[in-house]
């Protein structure tokens, strides 16, 4: 038997192969987003026990980030998930637009020859600093922002956050009105997405290998002046 499995915590990558591994079972590990911490001496103690998996793969789309290129319609209702992190139906236009839900792979297709490329020019170290980056990046935000006032952290550990001291029947809302809000004024954009029993959530993910530290004090700066009258 074969198990594909999506993990999300370090925790679960240390132990879930190594007991389907010990029990006859196989796994597959959809290292997704943070899969490519494979590639940072760094930070890939954060994947220990993927070495006991049949197989890993990698989305190069999203922390490298490799430029995919977008199909879509061919088997559109087969190739739909309607993941509701990605794909919201609160959002302030045309849900049309959303065309990743149409095609497999979230319309992100592994074109090999510009990964072949991109490694080329950068090298295995170029791609490690650009993680590493990333890496530092986000651990800024999430130290710049923990503490700070008028806002609050969804999760410990992560960059999942929000607005204080708002009316919990309206907290559903903010995140939408903010997000609506930046794209109108054109300078950022940040995901959202609800969580079980948590309302919608600002959910940062860092990706641009030319994002800087005044960048995060822009968007932190940027959400509280939008959101200053909610």
């Amino acid at each position: 038997m074969i198990l594909n499995i999506h993990i999300q915590t370090h925790a679960a990558v240390t132990v879930f192969p190594f007991y389907l591994f010990k029990n006859g079972l196989s796994s597959l590990i959809d290292g997704a987003w943070g899969g490519s911490l494979l590639m940072s001496r760094r930070h890939r103690w954060k994947l220990d026990g993927t070495e006991a998996a049949r197989s890993v793969t990698v989305n190069d789309g999203c922390l490298f980030p490799l430029q995919g290129q977008l199909r879509h319609g061919l088997m559109q209702n087969c190739n739909q998930m309607h993941a509701c992190y990605l794909f919201q139906q609160d959002k302030h236009y045309d849900l049309s637009y959303d065309t990743g839900d149409k095609a497999l792979e979230c319309g992100r297709h592994v074109d090999i020859f510009k990964l072949w490329l991109m490694w080329r020019a950068k090298g295995t170290i170029g791609f490690e600093a650009q993680i590493d980056k990333c890496l530092e990046l986000s651990e800024y935000l999430y130290n710049k922002i923990k503490d700070r006032e008028g806002y609050e952290m969804v999760f410990d550990g992560k960059v999942c956050s929000r607005l204080q001291n708002i009316e919990s029947e309206k907290l559903i809302l903010v995140a939408p009105v903010i997000k609506a809000r930046m794209m109108e004024y054109g300078t950022t954009m940040v995901s959202y997405q609800p969580q079980g029993d948590k309302v919608n959530f600002f959910r940062m993910v860092i990706s641009n290998p030319a994002a800087t530290f005044e960048d995060i004090d822009f968007l932190i700066e940027e959400i509280e002046r939008l959101g200053q009258d909610l």
